[in-house]
């Protein structure tokens, strides 16, 4: 597969995931909210994030698609632009947002941060800068000044605020691009220094290899570094079945940090729990989007007596293992959906039409209308 071609699947796989999204809570509130076509950007951003189901640049431990897909489909639906044109500022986007979410990584997790509000702002102002032609010096001001509004915490992990916070993350940055569309200007060098202070990581331009080489499509819709002890816990239940006595769920400090909840009170804290992704997995099979509705009560009970995670820092971050009596009774290190494990054809266009049959095929076809995707897809008001 070519990149882009790469770049068209995870555009879709993002697509569908918005599609879907819209019916949640926080995306129902956003679109509500929403004003203009920078609310229904925060809208549509909000969406596509909710279900955390979109696709993930692992080695910055960033969804690159969610805060500039929205951006690139509705500013070129706005302009009356092809779907090709947004495909090619989404890809400078996320390459941005990729670039500066690994050269910030683990710093930026380890401050508290969460890097795609943090680093998709300013890859939301390259898209937005894309797609209204601004020049190269317009663009760097561009990110300058969507640097004054990178915000975005994990505290709210588990919560509406998490993806919240990206679909304002996507908002800002086309506030900043038209800013430096209409003649602002903030000292790029000064923002790239100020953002390294406050943040933690380094300021860094888009890489010569691509990132999209290294995305996930991811394969569970929950945080993705629960996915290899899911994983695991399926290995068990297909095989010899769930062990007797306590189960420990090995996993690196930052898997830890990003799901750090155990007892959960709703399926949104559900998604970001260990115990409770792979006690629901070893009684009922891996999660779908649906299981995270509610709670179900007896993956909690069994997560609650029976699952205690343990971190370890020579696991990768994406790695995990179940352990019984001091042994390993399962391990996975490359979860499905990672580079290493891509998903099939047949498993994607499962995925796709599992979330929006209607999106079938809708980017097959780069020279359709971008507002005519945007509206099989119900994003054209950002909703």
């Amino acid at each position: 597969m070519n990149d882009r071609d790469s770049y068209r699947l995870a555009f879709l796989d993002w697509l569908a995931c918005a599609a879907r999204g819209m019916s949640e809570p926080p995306a129902r509130a956003a679109r509500v909210a929403a004003d203009g076509l920078g609310g229904g950007i925060a809208a549509a951003g909000c969406a596509g994030h909710v279900l955390d189901y979109d696709d993930t640049y692992a080695p910055g431990l960033v969804h690159a698609s969610a805060p500039v897909a929205p951006v690139a489909l509705l500013v070129a639906a706005n302009r009356g632009a092809p779907v090709g044109v947004a495909l090619d500022a989404y890809a400078a986007g996320f390459e941005t947002t990729a670039a500066l979410a690994r050269a910030g990584h683990p710093a930026l997790y380890e401050r508290g941060w969460h890097p795609t509000a943090v680093c998709g702002t300013v890859g939301a102002a390259i898209t937005a800068a894309r797609m209204l032609s601004l020049d190269a010096e317009a663009e760097r001001h561009a990110a300058a000044l969507a640097v004054t509004r990178a915000a975005g915490l994990q505290a709210v992990f588990g919560t509406d605020g998490k993806a919240l916070q990206v679909g304002l993350a996507a908002a800002a940055g086309f506030g900043a691009a038209r800013l430096a569309s209409a003649g602002a200007r903030a000292d790029p060098d000064r923002a790239a220094a100020g953002f390294e202070d406050a943040y933690g990581g380094r300021w860094a331009p888009a890489q010569p290899e691509p990132a999209i080489r290294h995305n996930w499509i991811k394969a569970h819709p929950c945080c993705l570094l629960t996915h290899a002890a899911i994983e695991a816990a399926a290995q068990l239940r297909a095989g010899p079945g769930m062990p007797d006595g306590d189960l420990v769920v090995a996993v690196h400090p930052t898997a830890r940090r990003a799901a750090p909840h155990d007892d959960v009170a709703d399926g949104l804290e559900a998604k970001f729990s260990i115990p409770y992704t792979t006690a629901y997995t070893l009684l009922h099979g891996p999660p779908g989007v649906e299981s995270f509705a509610r709670p179900d009560e007896a993956a909690r009970s069994l997560a609650a007596a029976r699952i205690r995670v343990r971190t370890d820092p020579g696991l990768a971050e994406t790695e995990a293992r179940i352990e019984a009596d001091g042994s390993v009774a399962a391990a996975v290190r490359h979860a499905r959906g990672s580079p290493q494990r891509p998903m099939d054809a047949a498993a994607l266009a499962r995925k796709v039409a599992e979330l929006a049959p209607r999106l079938a095929g809708a980017l097959d076809d780069l020279d359709a209308p971008a507002g005519d995707v945007a509206g099989i897809a119900g994003l054209s008001r950002g909703g």
